[in-house]
């Protein structure tokens, strides 16, 4: 069974109780209610009308008793011991317990100092067994124990009852909240709907970068096939001027100067040239130049 459904079957069962007893036999019930090391919660109990009759009584100490266990803290029952019935030790726990919950409301950095003044403990040693096996074990509280800065940092904590006038607050704080919430989804939707549209121009300059890619790539293969051609045809025609044979370029280098050049100008001047580094324009170059030189 879960702390949550524990709680809620522990409060129907004393809620019960309390329905069925009046003026001072409802003190015990209220002493067992907040001795019993599973029940963190008394607001349910404090509102049976059975219960509120004993304000203005000689039992009155009880329901004061019950209002200390719903709302208030180790360091308000010293302040009053004196108008109240003397706890027991299993009250003495419950109240401690409960006032690390409401220490871990407003903070979740709890100074061991700040601790050890709030929960009358003696020593580290003392405090550090108290929060592990009373609190952390017992699942109210989740948190990491730090001897060097000598603090308990708490990631979970369970809640309280609400004290009186405390619901216009909360109310605030989660219209608050739903106000951030809201703003936040709102954000990450027109950054999901960017990050869309970004993927899709991405994916079209792709596809128009590879077509535009292979048009180079067959315009070049063309145009130095035809260049390659016309200077067969003008060495080959023969002339009336007489040249130095060793003067004119052998063919196979003729058709590399060709290329060359045609490819340098081309991607050059071409408007996807600027996709094409300084670095590929040269390995072409040093390909080709291999190229020629193997001959």
């Amino acid at each position: 069974m879960d702390i949550e459904q524990k709680q809620a079957d522990l409060i129907q069962h004393f809620v019960k109780q309390a329905l069925a007893h009046k003026g001072p036999t409802l003190a015990p019930i209220i002493v067992e209610a907040t001795s019993h090391p599973s029940l963190f919660a008394f607001a349910e109990i404090l509102v049976v009308p059975n219960v509120a009759e004993l304000q203005g009584t000689e039992h009155s100490m009880y329901l004061e008793l019950l209002r200390l266990f719903a709302h208030g803290t180790w360091t308000d029952y010293r302040s009053i011991a004196g108008s109240l019935p003397p706890l027991v030790p299993d009250q003495v726990l419950k109240l401690k317990q409960l006032t690390v919950l409401t220490l871990a409301e407003t903070s979740k950095v709890l100074p061991y100092d700040r601790l050890l003044h709030q929960l009358d403990f003696t020593n580290v040693r003392e405090l550090e067994d108290f929060l592990i096996n009373e609190c952390i074990y017992a699942g109210i509280v989740r948190g990491k124990l730090d001897q060097l800065r000598r603090c308990f940092e708490v990631q979970f904590a369970a809640g309280r009852d609400m004290r009186p006038g405390q619901l216009g607050s909360m109310i605030q704080t989660l219209a608050n909240w739903l106000v951030t919430s809201d703003g936040l989804l709102l954000t990450i939707q027109e950054k999901i709907k960017w990050a869309d549209t970004m993927s899709e121009l991405d994916k079209k300059h792709k596809t128009e970068f590879e077509e535009k890619a292979e048009e180079v790539k067959k315009s070049l293969s063309l145009k130095a096939v035809m260049d390659y051609q016309g200077q067969e045809i003008f060495s080959e025609g023969g002339g009336v001027m007489d040249f130095d044979e060793d003067r004119v370029p052998p063919k196979r280098s003729l058709l590399c100067i060709h290329i060359k050049e045609t490819a340098s100008v081309t991607l050059k001047g071409h408007k996807w040239g600027q996709y094409l580094s300084s670095a590929s324009l040269v390995l072409v170059n040093c390909k080709l130049q291999r190229f020629c030189l193997s001959e």
